[in-house]
């Protein structure tokens, strides 16, 4: 009997964490891509409200939350964040509505960025935000670029509320343990929603194939990056999980590619690209 032929079974090989977050942010953008590809059928409106009801669902059975004395305790953060994390899907699918994905995601950007220049010591990141400023400039309607100004204004307002969504996220982390602050939130920007995806798509949301299309959506938007990122954070530095985000304006504009066909110019390009660098330089970690 030969006693060197039996080996232990090794484990199956995890996915390191960097690896989780560029999962995070391919699934994402390929998720705003297809919901993009939905909107003829359900519109904007029908979309965010079936991304969000159904990633509200799909949260609620993966993390099982009670409504418990503690969780009642923090109902008008709960609501906050739900209002927050509805409002910034809603306006940024109204967004990419009228832009491309690349472009919408860009603008978006200035949300975290502007908070994590707001939140910093460091005269460097003055520089980041103006290379992100510029950035942004370059996609604005001017000397023959044609681009929608009322996309560029739902994509503003879609960047404040991801900065109130992160805010708020970090006040809901600390205050309830695991995923059960964002199941519920979700929930309460399900609620929030359906009003607007009833009078927006109708009946068509109770259609089987949008609403299995939808749950796809909600899965790659929702519910996969955020279990990445969740996964990410228990060993990777806060900078290093910011520059690895940075590369969403990128992987926007190459998913809208792809699954839409959207091409951009090169001033565009080039202003995405802008966007990536100082959000990457911003999440830098501080010298000693």
């Amino acid at each position: 009997m030969n006693q060197h032929t039996r080996q232990p079974v090794s484990s199956r090989p995890s996915i390191p964490p960097t690896g989780l977050l560029v999962i995070a942010v391919i699934t994402t953008q390929m998720g705003s891509a297809f919901a993009k590809a939905l909107f003829s059928q359900v519109g904007p409106a029908g979309m965010v409200c079936l991304r969000v009801g159904l990633a509200a669902i799909a949260l609620l059975l993966l993390w099982r939350p009670r409504w418990t004395a503690e969780t009642q305790r923090h109902w008008w953060l709960l609501v906050r964040f739900g209002t927050a994390l509805s409002m910034m899907n809603f306006t940024f699918y109204l967004a990419i509505e009228r832009l491309p994905i690349g472009i919408a995601v860009a603008i978006e950007f200035l949300g975290p960025l502007g908070l994590a220049a707001a939140k910093s010591r460091r005269w460097m990141d003055g520089l980041w935000v103006a290379l992100a400023a510029i950035g942004i400039i370059l996609l604005t309607p001017w000397g023959g670029f044609d681009v929608d100004p009322v996309g560029i204004l739902f994509a503003l307002i879609a960047a404040s509320c991801w900065a109130a969504y992160i805010m708020l996220s970090a006040q809901t982390g600390q205050a309830l343990p695991g995923g059960q602050g964002l199941a519920w939130a979700m929930v309460v920007g399900a609620i929030l929603l359906l009003p607007i995806g009833i009078a927006g798509a109708g009946a068509s949301l109770l259609n089987p194939l949008f609403m299995g299309l939808g749950l796809g959506v909600a899965l790659l938007s929702s519910v996969v990056p955020y279990s990445c990122e969740l996964e990410a954070l228990r060993s990777l530095p806060v900078y290093v999980v910011g520059i690895l985000l940075s590369l969403e304006p990128v992987a926007a504009a190459v998913s809208g590619w792809i699954v839409l066909g959207e091409i951009l110019s090169v001033r565009a390009m080039v202003a995405i690209l802008l966007v990536a660098i100082a959000a990457a330089g911003v999440s830098r970690p501080q010298a000693s």
